[in-house]
């Protein structure tokens, strides 16, 4: 991957983490590299986003190791990979915020999103009348028996244009780094106002 992309890579988890979203070292990101072999460029792991460079992203196979150096992948890599595996993904976000994490929380096997205008800032959402079943996984450090469950679940729900993981966070993707922080600014926006119209009572 040339430097432009790896640029582009650490200049969107800068303004990410600049907006609150990836507290502490929180928080993992991926842009696709090649299908065949895959391979991915991610951000290390232990590493403040605020922070990051181009020197703090690295190149993984489909097993989630590293390709060379000595930086050590997130523990999550794999979550990526089987993103990539399963969809058109070309770039992954996962943050850890206030309101991906109170809707991970929702009690449901999914959380319902309807009736709000920026619905449409989704690929293939063209009207409010949308209702968007975001599906919530219960966290897990066994993250090979966990990339198997959102693999699994992305069969189930092609569509989907994200996944929760119970008290954790949110993983969305993208065709490309565009797409994908268009994605993760409209969840966001559709998980706060969803949760702050319950928190009223309306």
């Amino acid at each position: 991957m040339n430097t432009p992309d790896r640029a582009e890579l650490a200049q969107l988890v800068r303004e990410i983490h600049a907006r609150g979203w990836t507290p502490g070292t929180g928080g993992n990101f991926s842009r696709l590299i090649s299908r065949e072999p895959l391979r991915l460029l991610i951000t290390s792991s232990g590493v403040d986003k605020g922070q990051m460079t181009e020197t703090g992203l690295l190149e993984v196979d489909e097993k989630g190791n590293p390709v060379s150096g000595s930086l050590r992948p997130s523990a999550e890599t794999l979550l990526h990979v089987a993103i990539y595996q399963e969809t058109d993904a070309e770039a992954v976000l996962h943050t850890h915020t206030v309101w991906n994490t109170l809707a991970s929380m929702s009690g449901e096997s999914t959380y319902g999103i309807g009736d709000l205008e920026m619905l449409k800032g989704l690929r293939g959402v063209e009207t409010h009348e949308h209702f968007e079943r975001v599906p919530i996984l219960a966290n897990s450090q066994n993250m090979v028996a966990l990339a198997d469950e959102v693999r699994a679940k992305l069969k189930e729900s092609p569509a989907t244009h994200g996944i929760l993981l119970r008290g954790h966070g949110l993983y969305t993707w993208g065709r490309d780094i565009s797409e994908a922080r268009r994605h993760l600014e409209v969840l966001e926006f559709l998980f706060e106002v969803s949760i702050r119209k319950q928190n009223l009572g309306r």
